[in-house]
């Protein structure tokens, strides 16, 4: 689906502090970006920010980076985190998710986020295309270095049977606290996604799972 312009959009890119307009410069620097040592967690696909910036108010100890393919989607949590008025914690810029190696070195990220992102569930030759994809984990986990962890959901149970599969296939990653319904679990502290909110308010389940990343198991 073509996303249309938004005539106000450049002006939100130039005069939004917590716009990042070359994040290339600051791999391996981001501590110094933030001015603090506080663990760095991202969001891939972090759509128009309800849930990142939600995020970065409930957890000022906590430094946020949105990231988003589309900048036309990205200009709308922007344009959302201003309004929020949220902290210097939290950072976007845009840009595809195979390139995260540019913008992170080893062990700079501590956690990932994955919420909702495209099932692909068509045809099996876009099995790649999946953010889950044995691929995109290695990606993950070389900006991970040593350690980390992804938190991840989707309304879709093809994207999430393959995910599992995925996970379960590499040797570094195990995963915990499976969900298959969220929200009848009895998972505390949910922060939802606006796509979250549409899809649970016509009853359709909501699927969760944590994967840890070790790279000496």
């Amino acid at each position: 689906m073509r996303i249309r312009r938004k005539p106000w959009a450049e002006n939100e890119f130039n005069t939004n502090k917590n716009y990042i307009q070359n994040p290339y410069d600051l791999k391996g620097k981001w501590k110094t970006f933030f001015n603090n040592s506080n663990p760095i967690h991202i969001e891939i696909g972090c759509g128009k920010g309800q849930f990142i910036t939600t995020m970065s108010k409930l957890n000022p100890d906590i430094n946020y980076i949105a990231i988003e393919r589309q900048s036309m989607v990205i200009v709308s949590a922007l344009k959302n985190g201003r309004e929020k008025n949220v902290g210097k914690n939290l950072a976007f810029f845009t840009a595809d998710v195979e390139n995260l190696r540019n913008f992170f070195e080893p062990s700079e990220i501590e956690r990932i986020y994955i919420n909702f992102c495209d099932p692909w569930p068509n045809k099996k030759k876009w099995a790649k295309r999946r953010l889950t994809h044995r691929n995109f984990l290695k990606i993950y986990s070389d900006i991970f270095g040593e350690n980390g962890e992804l938190f991840f959901k989707t309304d879709s149970r093809i994207l999430f049977e393959f995910s599992l599969n995925e996970f379960e296939s590499q040797e570094n990653w195990k995963m915990k606290n499976i969900c298959l319904d969220l929200h009848n679990s009895e998972f505390e502290g949910n922060i939802m996604t606006e796509y979250e909110e549409k899809f649970s308010s016509k009853g359709m389940p909501i699927f969760r799972l944590e994967a840890n990343f070790n790279k000496n198991i």
